[in-house]
């Protein structure tokens, strides 16, 4: 019976989390802003150093661990080869330009902090990639994920996500005692041997006909379980052979994304993983240390904007230098400024194999943490830049009232809003001392004509002295 009752807890904690996730997320959504941050406050909230509602985060870490496995089968399924190869040239000398800029960073930390070589590795993957998520949706508020600009941060954050495998296979086969750093450039090689055979196949042939497709077509269930058995079992092989699993399901979501079953698989497993994908974000939430981020706010908090600013410079460098517009570099730099979520599987990955140490590892998914959660911030700079950058203004002062025109505005209505009630205040406050004044002198006529002395009347008809 206590087990019992132990297990009705741990569902209770968990119900009231996903209910204050969803809230929070509704909220956000509610503000146009990415419902994710909603999520990954709700986690900070409700987690072990927040409110303590959820002590044991086992659970829900085994349910994110499942939705980082079906958001890469869904990216990969989602991943249209042709498109990508045509910004393929673009998006791997960016994203080859992010990682080599964070390895510098990395071993700057290593500098100034004295860790060791394998941490700045890791330190530098976990900087280098963006949100998909986050910039997607920033990219959409702005309605330009369709236009040139989101083609091409589409096409780098693509890129990143590919990139992740060989990093998530690299930070697995690590140790902190010793690396055979031999096997783990043989896994990366066969890794990315299969990765580019995959999409040169499916480049140049059509797509593969599924058995008895017309016949599950309709089947729902099916259709879903299905997908999903495919996706765990490559991820099953894939984990066995000493790759990392999320690479196995990547490669099956390629495989079904490039088959006659792809527009009706897709807008069945999307629900799953959307579920699953607000879990992994709870997760990162409860991954959160307040205890840290309060004890070291500063270093948190200066490191989040040092990486947030860097990360832009540096991507609209990138992009302007391999041929984007400046409109386009702008929009899609700041797009992908934040760090993404891959980082916390990475950091998670080095702290389980004993090779980020445990400052490293909670300095890393605070500023991870801080830089999503910045991201609404993001979007309003974004929106400023861009109609700067539209106008093409090179006076700053003018720049800085097209940028702030509604606030301005919103302050000249406020002011002159306040003078029409000051003034209708101070014609009141006259209007009320006057009929007191005219108060205050009837009554003291009144009273002096009550104090007055009265003269007898004489009678009528009285003889007049």
């Amino acid at each position: 019976m206590e087990g019992a009752s132990a297990h009705t807890g741990e569902l209770i904690s968990i119900a009231a989390v996903i209910a204050v996730a969803a809230l929070l997320g509704l909220g956000f959504m509610r503000l146009r802003q990415p419902p994710l941050v909603g999520f990954i406050l709700a986690g900070v909230a409700l987690g072990p150093t927040g409110a303590g509602l959820i002590a044991n985060s086992s659970n829900v870490s085994l349910l994110a661990e499942m939705g980082v496995v079906v958001l890469l089968f869904f990216i990969g399924m989602e991943l249209s080869i042709k498109a990508f190869v045509l910004t393929l040239r673009q998006a791997l000398l960016v994203t080859g330009g992010q990682i080599g800029a964070a390895m510098v960073a990395g071993l700057l930390i290593v500098l100034v902090t004295g860790a060791s070589l394998s941490e700045a590795v890791i330190m530098g993957f976990i900087i280098a990639l963006s949100s998909t998520v986050v910039a997607m949706k920033m990219l959409e508020d702005m309605k330009v994920l369709r236009g040139e600009p989101g083609r091409v941060a589409i096409g780098v954050l693509i890129a990143q996500d590919i990139a992740v495998v060989p990093m998530l296979i690299f930070v697995s086969s690590m140790s902190g005692d010793s690396t055979d750093y031999g096997a783990v450039i043989l896994r990366m090689a066969v890794a990315v041997g299969l990765l580019g055979g995959l999409l040169w196949w499916f480049g140049r042939h059509s797509k593969i006909r599924v058995p008895y497709a017309n016949e599950i077509s309709e089947k729902i269930e099916l259709l879903a379980l299905g997908s999903l058995a495919v996706c765990f079992a490559a991820a099953s092989i894939s984990g066995l052979m000493g790759l990392s699993p999320v690479y196995g399901a990547f490669l099956a979501g390629i495989v079904i994304g490039n088959s006659t079953l792809r527009s009706r698989v897709i807008p069945v497993i999307e629900p799953i993983q959307s579920i699953l994908l607000v879990v992994f974000f709870l997760s990162i939430g409860l991954l959160i240390d307040l205890d840290f981020i309060w004890a070291h706010i500063w270093q948190v908090l200066a490191a989040s904007i040092i990486v947030v600013a860097a990360k832009s410079i540096l991507n609209i460098f990138l992009l302007r230098r391999t041929g984007a517009k400046p409109e386009t570099a702008l929009i899609a730099g700041l797009s992908m400024a934040q760090i993404g979520e891959f980082s916390f599987v990475l950091a998670s990955a080095g702290f389980a194999s004993g090779v980020l140490g445990g400052d490293l590892y909670r300095l890393s998914i605070a500023v991870t943490a801080v830089s999503l959660l910045m991201s609404p911030l993001w979007v309003s700079i974004m929106h400023r830049l861009e109609g700067i950058a539209a106008k093409g203004l090179e006076n700053y002062r003018e720049a800085l009232s097209e940028a702030y025109a509604e606030e301005l505005q919103d302050m000249q209505r406020g002011g002159a809003a306040l003078f029409k009630v000051k003034h209708s205040v101070n014609v009141r406050y006259r209007a009320v001392r006057k009929a007191a004044y005219l108060r205050r002198a009837g009554k003291s006529a009144k009273a002096a004509r009550h104090d007055a002395p009265k003269t007898e009347e004489k009678p009528s008809g009285a003889p007049v002295e």
